[in-house]
Parts: C-alpha cells; structure tokens; sequence
C-alpha cells in the first residue's frame, strides 16, 4: 500500500486546501524529507495563478524551501541519513507533511539551532548567493543596492553583504517601521522609496556598484541611473512589469552589465555548486549568530490559502511559514 501525506493544494487560480495525495518516493540521490515548517515566496502566488509552472518533473505542489527531518534516502545517497536535521531548497512539493529533494541542495541544521526558524534560509541563501555574489560579483568595499530590503530575500541579502564586508549597503523599503529593520540588518542607508526618490540618494551618497532588484518596470531606468560605472545589476523578479522604456545610453557610457537570472529550472549539479558555496561563504555566520533569521508568522499548513493572502498585501518583513 502506498504510503500517504497531507498536503495544501489547488488547482491554478483556486484556493488551495488541505488534501491526502500519495507521498513521494525518493529516486537516486533524493532524500524524503518529514516537514517540520515550509517557506513561503512570491513565486508560489505566480505559480498559484498560473503564470509560473513547476520544471518538469517537479511536484505541482506549491512550495520551495523547508526544514524537517530525513525519513528515507533513495539510492546513490552519500551524506545524509535518515534522522538528520536538515533544510532543503526545492522545485517544488513543500506545502506538504512530507516532500523530496536532491541532497545536493541540502543543509545540515546542527541540534542547537531551531529547525523551524532553518526554514527562512534556503531559498533566500541560494539566492543571493548565485546573484549578488556569483553573477554580479560583488566584492568587498563595493556600494550595494537591494530593493525589497524586508523581504524574505532581502533580509539576507543585507546581512550577507555585510558580513561579505561591502562598504555602504543601501535597501528600499516602504515605511519608516520597515527602514528601521533594514538598518538593524545592515542597512548603511534605509531609504523610504515613499517619501524619498531613492535614485537620487544612492548617487548623492555614492552609487551603487551592485543593486538587486525584483521590481522592474520604471525601476529598470532608475536603477540604471544609481549605478556606478562599471556597476552590475540583476533581476531575480519583474512584480511591476518586465516591459519599460529605457534609455541605453549610461548603460553604454558607464559600462553597466544588466542581467537576471531564476533559480528554480536549474539542473541539479548547478544547485549543488550553489549549496556547496552557501556552505562555505556564508552557513557559519547563520550558524554564528552573525546572519539571524527573519519570521514575520506562522501559519498551520491547512491554512495555506490565508498565508498566501497574507504574503499578497505586502505588509510582512522576513519569511512566513507554514507548520505541518
């Protein structure tokens, strides 16, 4: 009889519910995972409205990042076993009591640190990583720029350029209660994008070098205008528009290199390389203290549907979670 689990699932464009579907088995080099808390990110609403299908063969559960415990490992596994505590970056199939990930896309979550609070890592970890370190290469004593400064991706990317020891980190944020935040997290400049035209206060203040940005649309053209010759800027989201009109001449004359990237599609071995370097650059400092996690809520895994509602409105700060 094959074995069962409770997962929250909907159709695209329905609500999402709580149902019992078979539990996954895990192939060669997967590890089935017993969800102790899943991560929820704005790629869940595109993927709920259906403009962000899962790559194929992934699960069509929503849910990208969790904590838990491994239940079984398929064969080929090498260094997980089962009853290790562990956090997980996924293409799918997290909202759920029990899900299956490659282990190369795996960390380790030592007895002394929270498993359910490992959950607000993977996802933003991976991220910022392969974007603001990888692809656009920032350096020590370099000026950043992260818009989105309270969100789940950009609260790490804050305390990560610190720790990596850039010189101003700027991050944009709409209100005064979140810019207060985005400076505790490092934040060398809060910029409430409200009330000030952040544009001109990252070049009064000295450019930006690298800016990661998910909003696009007229932010493509200030983003163009805040950076710094030689300045790398890079899209991980378009939430206000992939289309604008742009004026290329500083991006010729300041020699900018514009670029974006997803995580998601990515074959296994390039997230075990990601995994591999969070590891190493970045997991002491969460492990330390240095970069601490960010939870704005939790919410049972039944209630999916209001979590969701909840990441729509735009009010939170840091990760939301779903409990199993």
């Amino acid at each position: 009889m094959t074995a069962k689990m409770k997962a929250a699932h909907g159709a695209p464009g329905e609500p999402l519910a709580l149902v019992e579907m078979d539990r996954p088995v895990p192939g060669k080099g997967e590890v089935l995972i017993e969800v102790a808390a899943a991560g929820l990110n704005r790629a869940d609403l595109a993927q709920k409205a259906g403009r962000y299908p899962p790559p194929p063969g992934a699960s069509p559960v929503l849910g990208l990042e969790v904590s838990g415990i491994v239940a079984e490992t398929g064969p080929g596994t090498e260094r997980f076993k089962v009853g290790g505590r562990v956090c997980a970056l996924l293409a799918g199939g997290g909202y759920a009591t029990h899900v299956v990930a490659d282990e190369g896309s795996l960390m380790a979550v030592p007895e002394s640190f929270d498993l359910t609070l490992a959950c607000c890592f993977p996802e933003a970890l991976f991220t910022v990583w392969a974007n603001v370190f990888d692809r656009a290469g920032l350096k020590p004593g370099e000026n950043f720029l992260c818009h989105g400064a309270t969100s789940g991706i950009g609260v790490m990317a804050l305390q990560m350029a610190k720790v990596w020891g850039a010189a101003k980190i700027f991050g944009t944020a709409g209100s005064d209660e979140k810019c207060a935040l985005a400076r505790e997290l490092g934040a060398t400049r809060a910029i409430n994008y409200r009330t000030e035209v952040f544009e001109e206060v990252v070049k009064a203040e000295g450019g930006a070098d690298v800016t990661l940005d998910m909003v696009g649309g007229d932010y493509i053209q200030k983003n163009i205008s805040a950076a710094n010759a030689d300045g790398r800027i890079i899209n991980i989201a378009y939430q206000d528009g992939f289309a604008a009109s742009v004026n290329f001449a500083p991006v010729l004359m300041k020699r900018l290199s514009l670029m974006a990237s997803t995580l998601r599609a990515r074959p296994v071995l390039e997230k075990r390389r990601i995994r591999d370097a969070v590891e190493h650059d970045f997991w002491p400092h969460v492990l330390s203290g240095a970069i601490r996690p960010v939870l704005d809520g939790t919410f049972p895994l039944a209630e999916a549907e209001a979590a969701l509602a909840r990441m729509n409105q735009g009010g939170h700060s840091g990760k939301i979670l779903l409990i199993p």
